[in-house]
């Protein structure tokens, strides 16, 4: 038996990007410039990424086997030159007391995500975030460093199907009267393939993720930090309440929601037809590349951009 429809509401599902996102810094660059390559030898690389030269699993092979540096030793610099979101933790704390699943999607490599958010949260408020990345193998001398990619692919995670692999879990964790509401946050290019498939974007004002969605047309709100982001759910949370309270019907149901409320059964998976990539969206560029601001780019906050998104999906 479907579920009225006027009593359904939305499970939100936060994924977050983590370099450029949660972090203002590339972890990654962080550890190559100082115990690696250098800069000067990554610089090289990442231009043979955004030209297409390489692909990204390729280029962050060599980056990462470049590291000449004991696991633990190497966190002194993280520690050190890092910075979170000035509002994250609050952030964290909200999707915590709201049930509201957060993880984070990444490119890079699990334990040493997991060891920064230990560090930065502590392990008990780290232990609450799923992280979505790759694995690693690290000899206990860090001698060598190699990422164990999830994926069989150039990029080494599609992180558009571990958002759908997620969706797909989300559906059978909702209750006869949710349906999943997939949340994504990033700030860069490389992010495209995981935004494409949520149902709300929420990009970094001034970097290359919203300017991509200006020159696209795709739906996304801005946001400076994460307290923007917060003011945005605590709005989604009251428009279902008012709504299953009778009240009305909520300012924004999205589409791939609205699909999702029209399957009959526990048992029923719609299917995904994911979008086919541009080359540039299929461009994992490391944040500095992906990041910067164009020349002569206004301020964002003189941008006209869109304040509602009702899709992801162009």
């Amino acid at each position: 038996m479907v579920a009225d429809k006027n009593n359904v509401r939305r499970k939100v599902v936060c994924f977050s990007d983590f370099d450029g996102t949660i972090f203002m810094q590339d972890t990654g660059h962080v550890l190559f410039d100082k115990y690696g390559c250098g800069a000067e030898r990554r610089q090289v690389l990442d231009e043979q990424i955004k030209t297409g030269e390489r692909s990204f699993r390729d280029v962050s092979e060599e980056m990462w086997a470049s590291l000449n540096v004991p696991f633990e030793n190497g966190f002194d610099v993280l520690a050190d030159t890092l910075e979170i979101d000035p509002d994250f933790r609050e952030f964290h704390t909200f999707c915590a007391q709201n049930d509201i699943p957060f993880n984070v999607i990444s490119a890079g490599l699990k334990p040493v995500l997991r060891k920064v958010l230990d560090t930065f949260l502590g392990e008990e408020d780290s232990a609450r975030i799923e992280i979505v990345a790759n694995e690693a193998s690290i000899n206990e001398d860090g001698s060598e460093w190699k990422p164990i990619w999830r994926h069989d692919s150039e990029v080494g995670h599609d992180k558009a199907l571990s958002v759908n692999e997620a969706r797909i879990q989300a559906r059978d964790n909702c209750g006869e009267d949710e349906v999943p509401l997939i949340v994504f946050i990033g700030d860069g290019v490389s992010d495209l393939p995981a935004a494409r498939e949520a149902d709300v974007l929420f990009a970094r004002k001034g970097l290359r993720l919203e300017e991509y969605c200006q020159e696209h047309n795709i739906p996304y709100i801005p946001f400076d930090t994460f307290a923007d982001i917060k003011r945005e759910i605590e709005k989604i949370l009251a428009e279902d309440q008012a709504k299953t309270g009778g009240h009305g019907k909520p300012l924004r149901f999205n589409p791939r929601a609205n699909m999702w409320r029209r399957v009959s059964s526990k048992q029923a998976v719609p299917r995904f037809v994911a979008m086919t990539p541009s080359k540039e969206e299929r461009m994992f560029l490391w944040p500095e590349t992906f990041s910067e601001l164009k020349a002569g780019q206004p301020d964002a906050a003189a941008l006209k951009t869109p304040g509602v998104t009702t899709s992801a999906v162009a």
